[in-house]
């Protein structure tokens, strides 16, 4: 199913609807400030399966996910000053920080050494999502087995088909992945520059 929703102001009434396909295990798609992202509900552990599966991932290799703000990281994450401090100059925004994971965290979401990748990227869409849900939103791009960005609903569409149950069309996304900072033991480590700015942590 494509919805089409205002990446502006987002309509209630569609985002309930995306938000109840989370609720029942649903795949859905999804514009970020980044790339469009492939995302389920992290509380569904056979939702999560799924999507390694579609994206033909080793499960070694956990999935970020996306929380709404720093309030909501600090259920999910040890957050310590300087993380904090940090997460606040920069998000909403292109950033995916490495924390250490909570308990509530489940264990499919954590590497094995107990960390996760976080975001809350600085739309609208995203934002709605996971706030209605109250959990946060598995986020991993929309990529072909080749490794192929899809940034565009009908090409998300044309190659998962039926498999996503909520493909969003919210207009076009810049298409650079985040950066990945690590803020393991307050020392900051650039793990991937993408579209956020990295310079400060060099």
């Amino acid at each position: 199913m494509m919805l089409n929703i205002n990446p502006q102001n987002p309509q209630p009434r569609l985002i309930d609807q995306v938000v109840e396909a989370l609720r029942k295990g649903g795949i859905i798609a999804y514009p970020t400030d980044t790339v469009y992202g492939i995302g389920c509900d992290i509380m569904n552990k056979r939702a999560i399966e799924k999507i390694y599966l579609l994206r033909q991932r080793d499960k070694k290799k956990p999935f970020s996910f996306i929380c709404s703000d720093l309030k909501h990281i600090s259920r999910y994450a040890k957050v310590t000053n300087y993380a904090y401090k940090t997460m606040k100059r920069l998000l909403p925004g292109p950033y995916t920080f490495v924390l250490e994971g909570s308990k509530l965290v489940p264990k499919i979401m954590l590497t094995r050494r107990k960390t996760a990748g976080i975001r809350v990227p600085d739309h609208p869409i995203c934002m709605a999502l996971v706030e209605k849900l109250g959990n946060p939103v598995l986020s991993t791009s929309a990529k072909m087995p080749d490794g192929t960005t899809l940034n565009a609903p009908w090409l998300i569409e044309e190659e998962f088909g039926s498999r996503i149950d909520v493909i969003i069309d919210g207009g076009p996304s810049p298409g650079t992945p985040s950066s990945v900072i690590s803020l393991i033991d307050d020392m900051p480590e650039v793990i991937r520059a993408g579209s956020g700015d990295v310079d400060i942590f060099v």
